[in-house]
């Protein structure tokens, strides 16, 4: 319910992980006055405009929704202007936002990142945190300042990394916890009583975007170093690997207890639903779900019950 002392938000963010948050202060007594997404996207065979997530929430609300092409565009700053807004708040916008932007909201803007800042600094710090094989990750509540993800720090909350855990997995489960924190902060800007604390920049660390062709693993790398970027680079662009000339997507995998003297990147095991590939420290990478192109994903045993993978082939792109 909105109150004397409520605050007027715009809320800026696009998929799946903002939409928790948006759902929070929905449920708050302050105000989102509007939410400012990007532009829809085709997906599909079709490749039909489809909603971004936060925009459909939004709508279902009767909440105005704002998808500028350019964030500098002189009617859309004037429209953010017109709102009057006490705050804005980010979640996973998925652009930089400009200095006249960030000068609007009478508070400032605050956002809601997905590490313990100031580690992993960037666009990708849940899957870049899954890659390194963290234990530990969470979320930082800061304010946005110019330099990326740099801002003073009001509140973290930490949650610990399940080693076969994916990225979208550990992104949902951030999600969750970082709409509970933020909702704190708010309650806590709208009282006068929110604590920044500086960050350390000397340990700032940095979660660059995912690259397409990180997906070609180089067979290599130690077993657990292989089965981290199964976990990391999903949903997109998800490792590779080839058998008979064809590509296949995988899923899940583990790191198996067996040992092998047999050349990084070889099939040491294929039958009886195990399908298993030699890595560079003598570990072995056991994949369990893979998926052929434009097929579902199935099991290792699904997998090999209706295919010819032989012991001692390569996996290794062509």
């Amino acid at each position: 319910m909105v109150t004397a002392d409520s605050l007027r938000i715009v809320y800026f963010g696009t998929p799946d992980f903002a939409v928790p948050t948006l759902r929070e202060l929905f449920a708050s007594r302050h105000e989102v006055v509007a939410v400012v997404s990007q532009p829809d996207r085709p997906k599909g065979r079709g490749q039909h405009l489809q909603p971004t997530p936060t925009k459909h929430l939004a709508a279902s609300r009767g909440v105005p929704v704002f998808q500028p092409v350019k964030l500098r565009d002189e009617a859309f700053l004037r429209a953010m202007a017109d709102l009057r807004p006490d705050l804005g708040v980010v979640a996973a916008f998925g652009r930089i936002l400009p200095e006249d932007l960030l000068q609007i909201p009478r508070l400032g803007m605050i956002n809601v990142h997905a590490s313990l800042l100031p580690a992993y600094r960037g666009a990708a710090p849940v899957h870049r945190a899954v890659i390194a094989g963290e234990r530990e990750t969470g979320v930082s509540i800061m304010r946005v300042v110019r330099e990326l993800d740099a801002g003073p720090v009001f509140a973290t909350v930490r949650m610990p990394l399940d080693e076969d855990a994916t990225s979208p997995e550990v992104e949902a489960g951030l999600a969750e916890l970082g709409a509970r924190l933020l909702g704190d902060v708010v309650e806590h800007m709208a009282a006068g009583r929110a604590v920044e604390v500086p960050q350390d920049h000397a340990r700032a660390t940095h979660a660059p975007k995912i690259a397409k062709d990180e997906g070609r693993i180089d067979w290599s790398l130690p077993a657990a170093a292989i089965h981290n970027r199964v976990r990391g680079l999903q949903p997109w662009p998800m490792v590779s690997l080839w058998i008979d000339g064809a590509r296949y997507l995988v899923h899940r995998t583990r790191v198996s207890a067996e040992r092998t003297t047999a050349e990084p990147g070889t099939i040491v095991a294929a039958s009886r639903g195990h399908l298993a590939v030699a890595a560079g420290d003598g570990g072995v990478v056991d994949v369990l779900q893979i998926q052929p192109e434009a097929r579902r994903p199935m099991t290792a045993a699904e997998f090999l019950a209706g295919r010819h993978a032989v012991v001692g082939a390569r996996v290794n792109a062509p």
